[in-house]
């Protein structure tokens, strides 16, 4: 037997959209180690441990090399024609049955990190024609699309920090020391906060005292939701001080409809809200007084809370009076590398709203997805009779787990794109095995999430296990089964050298470098300049900044009243959910991560937890049992349990029918939630509330 041959091959990680280089250390086929890239130009050798584990993520006991196909109740190999013809005839039969509305889609992460796949997945989506699209959005993204749609009249924009120039960051419910960010990426996060409280300040917000709380200048610990008092009472403050004129004058419109929305929150009412110390907050405000601009970044602590879409509103509130909105020492909007916001003026855009699914009417689409809170209904009423889930833990990620499961078991097909086994795969009619982020070339999909304006490309390095296939190439062969002809004639094999390129190349039209400069470089950059022109344009065209949206004044008093409510009711425990170092979503749950249920001491004692106690946590939906830690780094009244864990699924606690009624997002974060110490022993398994069955 010949010596396996030691290489290595540079590439860059695409767990997330920070996109870190990295060095891929081989022995033959068998992955060694993965490392940082120290000559990346923009991470500089930074890797977290999720980006080192790509390894054992692809060499996982549990990957799935074939396709599967449910044969007589069970799931069996099958060969990709076989598996593809049998899909696509049953897809045909149940359209021609009950239209194109009988199939869901949902546009998960794993297939949104493959670029040429996603593009194919929309090319299906229009294809069948089916309104019923499901996507992360709705899980916990629907606030800053909605409020960048009615404030700034483009769901697309995304304020980032100017981290050369800005004196003061203000996190709000976001860790980005462990998440890389949320709709804004940050690789190498320390040096990044670091930087940020040399040259200023850096607040957070959060109920927890997190990992980011650990780098910056003060923490403050509101009860979760509860952020936008605090953001309210700044603005108030601003406001009657008379800051921003100028910026209020000519780039923002309805300024005395946003002071009249936020005169009620008074330094009183704020920390009667929040549960802040009057003292903290009023530090907060001279700190904005003093750096004049800033940034807010928000993130899942936020988005995934009843406050979210006013939060998110006073966020951009709060950087508009600061003249903060595309200004050096602000924040700044991308435009775009390949998928250009600036290559043309962008429409205005203030209303996203359509029809949503017929079993909630309450509910509507946004930017044309249906909230994945819908879903349960939609298949317990016959609506939904096929279901194509594009790379998506859908368990682990939908509300209300249980009612979930069992309405997944009622569908006629239910076909996963998925590289890893699990609970969802195992109760799919077909597993379409597609190739892992080691084993396809790749370039910068979401380019416009990236911290620089800039591109990078990273050819294979190890061939595809098994009969994985190339994601677009499997997508691409189930629309030819559906009837119709794929876009831009793909090639009818993606096994010949160049095929993948092939499909690469063709995203690159209108991009600011050719894909043959992009292969060449492997990343290109071409900065950004503030103000951007193509930002002053677009808010010329808009008549200014959108300060008092009618419909996040009325949520406003009605979130704020409905917690006032709370505050005088007895004390109860509220769930706010986190994120952990060696763990994202519903991914890389090998790596070991607890599912730990983290209580303030005071909480634990009057309950009767220890620490390391098993302890079941329960809501009108459901229970989950998780290991205690009592630590002091979460605020009293709340407890908080990661999210994307199989057995401590918190959405096994959360519930399809409470959403938010704007975006119809559901709430995974704030709701009350009972604890109660378990006996020694064996870890309990969780189990459904029967009320709920």
């Amino acid at each position: 037997m010949s010596e396996r041959i030691k290489r290595t091959e540079h590439s860059f990680c695409r767990i997330c959209t920070s996109l870190c280089g990295i060095v891929v250390e081989l022995e033959g086929e068998q992955v060694q180690r993965v490392r940082g890239d120290k000559d990346h130009p923009v991470t500089h050798g930074y890797l977290c441990p999720k980006g080192r584990a790509l390894g054992r993520l692809h060499h996982h006991p549990q990957r799935i090399e074939r396709p599967l196909l449910r044969t007589a109740g069970t799931l069996q190999p099958a060969s990709w024609e076989h598996c593809l013809d049998d899909l696509g005839e049953r897809l045909r039969a149940i359209i021609e049955r009950h239209g194109p509305s009988s199939v869901g889609i949902f546009f998960g992460s794993g297939l949104g990190m493959d670029a040429s796949g996603y593009r194919m997945a929309e090319a299906l989506h229009r294809a069948i024609g089916t309104p019923a699209r499901f996507s992360p959005l709705t899980i916990d993204g629907t606030a800053k699309t909605l409020v960048a749609s009615c404030v700034g009249g483009f769901p697309g924009l995304s304020p980032r920090p100017d981290y050369e120039h800005v004196n003061m960051v203000l996190y709000v419910g976001i860790n980005p020391m462990i998440s890389h960010g949320h709709t804004v990426a940050m690789p190498n996060p320390a040096e990044t906060i670091r930087a940020a409280a040399r040259r200023g300040e850096v607040w957070v917000i959060d109920p927890v005292r997190t990992e980011t709380a650990k780098f910056a200048s003060r923490h403050l610990a509101p009860l979760p939701g509860t952020d936008y008092a605090i953001l309210a009472y700044l603005v108030r403050e601003l406001l009657r001080a008379g800051a921003g004129k100028e910026a209020l004058a000519h780039r923002a419109v309805d300024g005395e409809a946003l002071r009249a929305a936020v005169e009620a929150f008074t330094l009183e009412r704020a920390v009667t809200l929040s549960g802040v110390a009057a003292a903290d907050v009023t530090e907060l405000l001279a700190s904005v007084r003093k750096a004049g601009r800033l940034a807010v970044e928000t993130g899942t602590g936020v988005t995934m809370s009843a406050g979210a879409n006013v939060t998110q509103w006073l966020a951009w509130a709060l950087m508009i009076v600061t003249d903060s909105m595309n200004r050096r020492g602000g924040v700044w909007f991308h435009p775009g590398f390949i998928n250009r916001l600036d290559a043309a003026a962008l429409p205005v855009v203030t209303d996203i709203f359509g029809p949503g699914p017929k079993s909630r009417p309450e509910l509507r689409s946004i930017i044309g997805d249906w909230p994945c809170a819908a879903l349960v209904e939609e298949i317990e009423a016959g609506h939904i009779r096929a279901f194509l889930n594009l790379g998506g833990s859908l368990i682990r990620s939908f509300p209300d787990a249980n009612a979930f499961q069992r309405a997944l078991q009622k569908l006629e097909v239910l076909a996963t794109v998925e590289i890893i086994a699990n609970e969802t795969t195992a109760l799919s009619t077909h597993v379409l095995p597609t190739k892992d982020q080691l084993e396809r070339p790749d370039l910068t999909l979401w380019d416009f999430l990236s911290p620089r304006v800039g591109a990078q490309y990273t050819p294979a390095v190890v061939p595809p296990c098994g009969e994985r296939r190339s994601a677009w190439w499997v997508l691409a062969e189930l629309i030819r089964r559906l009837g119709h002809e794929p876009p831009g004639e793909p090639p009818r094999d993606d096994r010949p050298q160049g095929a993948d390129e092939a499909m690469l190349s063709a995203q690159m039209r209108g991009a600011l470098c050719s894909f043959e400069e992009l292969v060449h470089s492997r990343y290109v950059e071409s900065g950004h300049a503030l103000p951007a022109r193509w930002v002053e344009k677009h808010l010329q065209r808009l008549g200014g900044w959108r300060l008092a949206p009618e419909p996040l004044i009325e949520q406003l008093a009605a979130v704020s009243e409905a917690h006032l409510a709370e505050r005088s009711q007895a004390a109860t425990l509220r769930l706010t959910p986190r994120r952990q170092r060696r763990h994202l979503n519903a991914q890389l749950a090998f790596l070991g991560s607890p599912a730990d249920v983290l209580l303030h001491p005071a909480d634990a004692q009057s309950i009767g937890v220890r620490d390391g106690q098993q302890v079941l946590v329960r809501t009108g939906r459901g229970e989950i049992v998780g290991t205690a830690r009592v630590d002091a780094s979460v605020r009293p009244g709340v407890i908080s349990v990661p999210h994307g864990h199989e057995h401590a699924n918190v959405n096994l606690l959360t519930d399809i029918h409470s959403v938010d009624a704007l975006t119809g997002m559901a709430l995974y974060s704030g709701f009350p939630v009972s604890v109660q110490a378990l006996p020694q022993g064996p870890s309990t398994e969780p189990s459904s509330n029967p009320a709920s069955s």
